[in-house]
């Protein structure tokens, strides 16, 4: 099975790797394949009279995380969201009636309504360009290299197994395949003490 890796300590919030895939699929304004949050907050620890600041702001790329139970093909009522053998989501235009129920269930709104075509679309890992033996467009376009695909198994093996990271979700519901360095400051799905600051970008 395929999936993504992230490695959040080395991402300084760019959008090179939006914008790389807007570009590449030629996305209409308001759809976002790929999206960046800035996760931010903080607390204060009290000694005495003192009060010291421990604040925090990390940033996390996100997409299709191509899901061991992707809700949104147990949703979808023309079978137009759907699995491929390699474990990549991917929309069927031919079958998609745009009624957006993937959109509603998705925990990380991979599937994206596009209005000039009136149907859903998402990535789907830059399948022409995995066929010419080429890198995902968000891949190549980083300029931290913070974002590398491949075989979930190998990603695991090299980087970890955390993918709970916040503004993330509980990864248990949908078991993404998704690798996460975290940020020297990041925290837990279940912790919560933060708050996305870029709030046009929607979760």
């Amino acid at each position: 099975m395929l999936g993504f890796y992230f490695d959040q300590s080395a991402c300084n919030g760019c959008k090179a790797c939006s914008m790389a895939c807007q570009d590449k699929h030629d996305l209409p304004v308001g759809v976002q394949w790929r999206r960046i949050y800035e996760y931010t907050g903080g607390t204060w620890s009290v000694d005495g009279a003192t009060a010291t600041p421990n604040i925090f702001t990390y940033y996390t790329s996100i997409s299709c995380n191509h899901c061991d139970n992707p809700v949104c093909v147990e949703v979808c009522p023309t079978t137009a969201m759907h699995r491929d053998d390699d474990g990549v989501v991917s929309v069927d235009p031919d079958k998609c009636i745009g009624c957006r129920y993937c959109e509603w269930v998705c925990s990380y709104s991979a599937p994206q309504f596009n209005p000039d075509k009136g149907i859903m679309t998402k990535c789907d890992l830059c399948a022409d360009y995995r066929a010419e033996g080429q890198n995902p467009a968000c891949v190549d376009a980083c300029p931290s290299r913070a974002l590398d695909w491949g075989p979930i198994d190998e990603l695991r093996a090299q980087y970890g197994d955390a993918s709970g990271i916040a503004p993330l979700p509980n990864p248990e519901v949908t078991k993404p395949n998704l690798v996460i360095t975290p940020h020297k400051k990041a925290q837990s799905w279940d912790e919560g003490t933060g708050s996305v600051a870029n709030q046009t970008s929607e979760m």
